[in-house]
């Protein structure tokens, strides 16, 4: 917050991990140096710790000045908090202004995962509910996380959501940047119909289940669909415990053109004697 010049830097490159109150630099402000001076005067004693305060000089030093009733030539700046040092823009000798920013560390101890989110599946995202996080590049491992914001704009483009989700790092392997999946925690503990993800042929405006009805006839059924998770859809409505659906093969059909040219070959081999 003052005038300063550098007198001289600690080893500490960008990348690296650093811990409260290690030292990150030597400076000399005569800014402070002036605050200090009339702090060990008997006049105004209150004013002018309050002037060291606002300077943003740390406790540690202050408490040094009262101890030894001297006037410190620099002063030791030290990491206000554990982390990575992500920017490092200072030298020996530079001269420092009031704002510059010298080191910036980045506390990972708790990440977020920023998921994109279909529209359709928003009303199941809640705050405070749980979510797994497994990243691509740590195969087998998954992160428990909690979901703290469901931003409020949707992509115009992707008609997607953004979701933020609370991550703990206790051992610091998740790195910014990475590419995740997240699979959210909805719905109740009651029982629901669903089928199999591949079973529901959407064509963006209808959704259909091709039902096996035996001796190879088939029926294409329109559904209403629900929650999705683990491989699953939920249907609402339009299929029944115990229906037999079609799984594989779907995708052939998932456009629209297919999807009617498909339904009505089904109901010409049904209408068949």
């Amino acid at each position: 917050r003052s005038e300063a010049f550098v007198e001289a830097v600690e080893n500490i490159t960008t990348g690296q991990r650093v811990q409260k109150g290690q030292p990150l630099l030597r400076l000399y402000s005569p800014d402070i140096a002036a605050a200090a001076a009339q702090y060990l005067t008997a006049v105004g004693v209150d004013g002018a710790r309050r002037r060291l305060e606002n300077l943003a000089v740390p406790q540690d030093v202050i408490g040094e000045i009262e101890r030894t009733r001297k006037v410190p030539l620099t002063i030791v700046w030290r990491a206000p908090r554990d982390g990575v040092v992500v920017d490092r823009s200072v030298m020996d000798g530079m001269r420092a202004m009031p704002g510059d920013v010298l080191f910036r560390i980045a506390d990972h101890a708790v990440l977020w995962a920023i998921a994109s989110v279909p529209e359709r599946d928003l009303a199941g995202i809640v705050e405070g509910r749980a979510a797994s996080v497994r990243v691509r590049g740590l195969v087998g491992r998954t992160f428990t996380g909690t979901v703290t914001r469901v931003y409020p704009r949707l992509s115009i483009e992707t008609r997607t959501a953004r979701v933020r989700i609370e991550v703990e790092n206790p051992d610091n392997v998740l790195r910014p940047a990475m590419y995740a999946e997240v699979e959210f925690a909805t719905g109740s503990h009651v029982p629901v119909v669903a089928v199999r993800d591949s079973a529901v042929i959407d064509s963006g405006t209808r959704q259909v289940v091709i039902i096996d009805k035996g001796e190879g006839r088939f029926e294409p059924r329109d559904v209403k669909v629900g929650s999705r998770g683990g491989g699953f859809t939920e249907i609402l409505a339009g299929v029944g415990e115990g229906d037999r659906v079609v799984v594989s093969a779907n995708f052939l059909i998932d456009a629209e053109s297919n999807l009617r040219s498909a339904l009505q070959g089904l109901s010409a081999v049904d209408n068949r004697p």
